[in-house]
C-alpha cells in the first residue's frame, strides 16, 4: 500500500492525516472494486516474479521517500519550535545579565555608604569572582563526564556488521 504524503502541510500533525491517507485503488493490480479491495491481497497468478518484485521495489523506494519526507516536515517544525525557545532563552538571559548588573550596583551603592567606594566596588567584584570561579569548576567537571561517542550506536552498527557478515556465509 503506497501513500500520498504531502510535504507542504503546515498543521501540527506534520500532515500525518494526508500520509495515513491511501492512494492504493486496486486497479494497478486488475480490481475494479476499487479500495474496498485494498484489505485483500492482488491477483499475481498471472504475474511474473520480475514484474511483482520490481513493483515491489518501486513501492518500497517510494514508501522511504515519503517516510523521509514526513520525518524532514517533522524535524523542521521541531527546529522552528526549538528557534523560538532559544531566542526566549536568551531574552532571558539578557534580562538575569541586566538583573545582576543592577543588584551589583545596588549592593555597591549600600556598601558605599558605610565604607569608601573604593573598597566598596572591590568586595562586590570579589564576590563575582568567587561565583565565576565555582561555576567554572562545576561546569568543566560536569564536561569532563560527557561521552561525546554514541555507544548504543556504535554497538548496534556492530552487530548489523557482524549479522551481513553471517548472512554472506
Amino acid at each position: 500500500m503506497s501513500s500520498s504524503y504531502q510535504g507542504d502541510s503546515q498543521s501540527s500533525d506534520y500532515g500525518a492525516s494526508s500520509y495515513a491517507s491511501s492512494s492504493y485503488t486496486g486497479s494497478e493490480y486488475g480490481d475494479s472494486a476499487g479500495a474496498s479491495a485494498a484489505h485483500q491481497p492482488p491477483d499475481v497468478e498471472d504475474q511474473s516474479v520480475g514484474s511483482i518484485v520490481g513493483r515491489l521495489s518501486t513501492h518500497l523506494s517510494q514508501l522511504m521517500r515519503q517516510e523521509m519526507a514526513l520525518a524532514k516536515a517533522e524535524l523542521q517544525q521541531e527546529a522552528k519550535q526549538a528557534a523560538k525557545g532559544a531566542g526566549m532563552l536568551a531574552g532571558a538571559g539578557f534580562a538575569a545579565w541586566m538583573v545582576a548588573i543592577f543588584i551589583s550596583l545596588t549592593l555597591m551603592w549600600l556598601l558605599g555608604r558605610v565604607m569608601d567606594l573604593t573598597w566598596a566596588t572591590l568586595i562586590v567584584t570579589l564576590l563575582w569572582g568567587i561565583a565565576a570561579a565555582v561555576l567554572f569548576v562545576v561546569g568543566r567537571n560536569q564536561l569532563k563526564q560527557v561521552n561525546p561517542k554514541p555507544e548504543q550506536t556504535v554497538e548496534s552498527l556492530k552487530e548489523d556488521k557482524e549479522w551481513l557478515k553471517a548472512q554472506k556465509n
